[in-house]
């Protein structure tokens, strides 16, 4: 953990998001004045499911996941966060307990805000509310998205616009390192270990190759077209028609 001091790229990743670009710059400077940058490694809990909650993060760098243990002991992925996301803003919005539990995957670097500084803010600027608003309706549109990719598109498409998300290209060939391990990627997709490595198998008839945590795309907009094309071909198999009987 340390001092607070950050430059001037990452107070723009900072002004840019959700949480904070309604509030005026007064607003933002008396909130990271009650702030606190802080340093973790990989496999760090921030904090647990139904701890109350005292603090949230805007991430500057490295990958948080967001996760609920099930009945039955395993792992369910919620979301996992990277650059210029906020995490758990809402219940210190609202003064309640965290309902995940959230774990450092790759090394990173975080601004903790703490709820009594965002609730104080909220009585002296109304406008944080919009703020609030603004987040919340972002954490509901990636829920709605994260919901179509589980029931409407397939295994290798999700993979494919995983892919496509972190290409540094919009077409052509690029090189991909995976930002954590396959088994979060899969739980992050919805998948099972196997299916994730069904599905790049999948992949390899247009282009995408693995070697180990480095992929090779040949052509990002090639495989940008499979993702869309994909979800085409699940609705046209036979047996899984809309508006046909299964045969």
């Amino acid at each position: 953990m340390g001092e607070l001091r950050i430059d001037q790229y990452d107070r723009e990743v900072v002004r840019g998001a959700p949480m904070f670009s309604a509030l005026p710059p007064d607003a933002i400077d008396s909130l990271l004045a009650q702030s606190e940058l802080q340093f973790h490694q990989r496999r760090t809990t921030l904090f647990e499911q139904d701890e109350p909650a005292s603090a949230f993060y805007l991430v500057l760098d490295g990958w948080v996941k967001l996760f609920r243990m099930t009945v039955s002991g395993d792992e369910a992925v919620v979301g996992v966060f990277a650059r210029g996301d906020c995490i758990a803003e809402v219940p210190c919005l609202t003064g309640g307990h965290y309902p995940v539990s959230a774990e450092v995957v790759a090394d990173a670097r975080l601004i903790a805000i703490p709820a009594r500084g965002i609730v104080e803010l909220t009585r002296a600027s109304p406008e944080i509310g919009l703020a609030m608003l603004a987040s919340t309706s972002l954490h509901l549109r990636k829920l709605v998205d994260q919901i179509e990719e589980l029931k409407a598109r397939t295994g290798p498409q999700r993979l494919a616009n995983f892919l496509v998300e972190l290409a540094p290209v919009k077409q052509g060939p690029c090189t991909i390192a995976l930002p954590y391990e396959k088994l979060l990627i899969a739980g992050r997709l919805g998948m099972k270990p196997e299916s994730l490595s069904r599905a790049f198998q999948r992949l390899q008839s247009v282009g995408v190759r693995i070697n180990q945590s480095t992929i090779a795309v040949s052509d990002v907009a090639r495989l940008a077209e499979f993702a869309g094309r994909e979800r085409l071909l699940a609705f046209r198999c036979p047996g899984f028609r809309v508006g046909c009987a299964p045969g």
